[in-house]
């Protein structure tokens, strides 16, 4: 773990293929990404190394937190890299924050989730720990794995 770096972890009885299809599909992206009550209305992706990652986010009140980036590197199924550090056409961005790794591995038949964010400096870390990273990376989760988990 670098100096600049939250992460989290999490041992989710599901296939990674349908782990990693719930990050790379819009659709399924807009029912977790954010932590309830928030909702992720808007979601647009080109999962490929410098296609966009564009998401907005809603609060209750109407408060809307856009994120624009690229994926940096995708690896079907097992890992997917974004940075808003970047916008598509790999124009640098004014203000970029972090960069995401998430890795899927196979343990004893499901999946370790692994979210690594990696901030541009100390600043960054303490603004992301300081807007609850590891409670709302960790809904997030639960929310997921409620997707994945769900009878066909």
């Amino acid at each position: 773990m670098n100096s600049h770096e939250l992460s989290i972890t999490r041992l989710i009885d599901a296939p990674r293929e349908r782990i990693f299809e719930a990050w790379t599909d819009p659709e399924q992206l807009k029912q977790w990404f954010a932590p309830k009550p928030i909702t992720t209305p808007e979601c647009e992706m080109d999962p490929r190394p410098g296609g966009i990652f564009r998401t907005l986010m809603r609060g209750e009140d109407g408060t809307e937190y856009p994120g624009t980036g690229v994926f940096l590197e995708v690896v079907a199924p097992e890992r997917i890299v974004f940075t808003d550090a970047f916008l598509p056409g790999w124009i640098p961005a004014e203000k970029p924050f972090m960069t995401a790794i998430i890795t899927l591995t196979v343990e004893s038949g499901k999946t370790r989730y692994t979210a690594q964010v990696r901030h541009w400096n100390e600043d960054d870390l303490k603004q992301h720990e300081a807007m609850n990273f590891h409670e709302g990376w960790g809904t997030c989760i639960d929310q997921l794995e409620a997707l994945v988990t769900r009878p066909s």
